[in-house]
């Protein structure tokens, strides 16, 4: 009869630190820490990384314009709205399209910005990351997810733009925005209360 080796504590180890090591694990964001960083490139060409942003408050935001939940943001005019407002305090609004090459919401630099341009839209830049890396580090499940750093880049808000998760553009109006919620207590120098929201959406098409 074969016998397989049982496996030990160290095997177990080595096992764990060979994935770290490899970067096969990475910590899940955490409210209050430091937000993961991140490198990407924007439709530009322009490359965008948070260590370079220290001293800004940003705002991340995935998108994916073929998702009903996107569009009823910006059909209903509050995603820019809201980017506008809050570049308008100084923050960068950094869009991120994390859709793999023939996925759903995939698109050319060139598509990104005609869609940017047709919709009004105000971000900073939008981020192509085709490989899902930025999207994978911050744990980015549904579009939109959205998350705010402050200026000292330590993660304060993560999770639904808003507490509405349907794709309707007439709940808008009546919807609390966590992401509006967030900003204003920040700009106060408080904690922001409700922190961490269940993101509603369109999965992620790594």
């Amino acid at each position: 009869m074969k016998r397989y080796a049982r496996p030990t504590a160290l095997s177990g180890a080595l096992l764990l630190a060979a994935a770290l090591a490899a970067g096969t694990l990475a910590a899940a964001p955490q409210v209050g820490q430091p937000a993961p960083p991140f490198s990407g490139v924007d439709t530009t060409g322009k490359t965008w990384s948070l260590a370079e942003l220290k001293g800004q408050p940003v705002i991340l935001e995935w998108t994916n314009h073929d998702c009903p939940y996107v569009r009823k943001h910006y059909d209903a005019g509050n995603m820019q709205a809201l980017q506008k407002e809050a570049t308008g305090q100084g923050y960068v609004w950094l869009s991120v399209i994390s859709s793999a090459p023939g996925k759903q919401g995939h698109v050319p630099p060139a598509k990104a910005d005609e869609l940017t341009a047709s919709r009004a839209a105000a971000p900073s830049a939008v981020l192509i990351d085709e490989a899902g890396t930025i999207g994978r580090a911050y744990d980015a499940r549904t579009t939109p997810h959205m998350y705010v750093i402050d200026a000292e880049g330590r993660l304060r808000y993560m999770g639904a733009i808003d507490d509405r998760p349907t794709t309707d553009p007439a709940d808008v109006a009546g919807a609390i925005n966590y992401v509006r919620a967030a900003m204003t207590e920040l700009s106060a120098g408080a904690e922001v209360p409700q922190a961490v929201t269940r993101p509603y959406g369109c999965s992620v098409k790594y």
